[in-house]
């Protein structure tokens, strides 16, 4: 494996202001690329950008809300010479476990946004940039919740079953263009999401509970951002439409 495996290649990371997203532009940027991080929290972006320059090195930070087409726009308008080689998106929310009979719609439409359109609208404004130098890869950070109702709200799951749903059809769809599309699955990871995990209905947690015994470990953020940054690498240039579990064996 090659320690600068990214010298020369540009990579957007959303969600880069804390947990996986923090940890993938940390270890991009330590491997020579070119990092364009993403987030609604401009204070964990400036974290991050302190993060890198403490290793060595040097990432452009762009505070946007990936929910928002026009801060979209504004992310892509960043990249140098409209270039993109990775796209990593990362950023995610959860839905306080809510089940179906207890889900409002302003929790579904935000929930539905931030873990499914925006992606696709990223992956909508830079394939075409990949397919123009002739390739490149996204990676789309989803859940164990994508492989299993049993771990979150009714929102939460469909949102990360929808994002592996995305990510096959761009595998499949733009792998002759010479783009690869994949999925990491991670398990419990050390990370704030916590803030939209906080349980409103008593019942449907102490239902979904019973899932938990099943957790091996917690994983660190750095323990995920390795598996995006091998995907995105040239070293997995035969892996397309995987959809991997990072989970401590959760889902064995």
């Amino acid at each position: 494996m090659s320690e600068q495996r990214y010298a020369g290649r540009v990579a957007v990371v959303t969600g880069a202001g804390s947990g996986i997203g923090q940890a993938v532009a940390q270890q991009l940027a330590a491997e020579g690329a070119t990092v364009i991080g993403c987030d609604v929290d401009a204070e964990g972006l400036a974290m991050t950008a302190k993060l890198v320059q403490e290793d060595g090195n040097a990432a452009t930070m762009v505070v946007a809300d990936i929910t928002v087409p026009a801060d979209v726009d504004r992310l892509v308008a960043a990249l140098p010479e409209q270039r993109v080689d990775l796209l990593a998106n990362v950023a995610g929310i959860m839905d306080h476990f809510l089940p179906v009979t207890e889900l409002d719609d302003e929790t579904w439409d935000r929930v539905m946004a931030v873990n499914l359109t925006g992606p696709m609208r990223l992956c909508r404004a830079m394939l075409p940039l990949m397919k123009a130098r002739g390739g490149g890869a996204v990676v789309n950070v989803a859940s164990i919740g994508a492989l299993s109702g049993a771990v979150a709200g009714s929102a939460y799951v469909a949102s990360k079953h929808g994002l592996v749903g995305l990510t096959r059809s761009i595998a499949n769809l733009y792998a002759e263009d010479g783009i690869r599309a994949n999925v990491v699955c991670p398990g419990g990871v050390a990370t704030n999401i916590g803030r939209s995990a906080a349980p409103k209905v008593p019942w449907a947690y102490q239902r979904l509970e019973r899932s938990f015994a099943r957790t091996m470990r917690t994983a660190t953020p750095a323990e995920i951002s390795t598996l995006v940054c091998w995907l995105g690498s040239a070293e997995a240039v035969n892996v397309n439409g995987a959809v991997i579990a990072s989970d401590g064996g959760f889902t064995a």
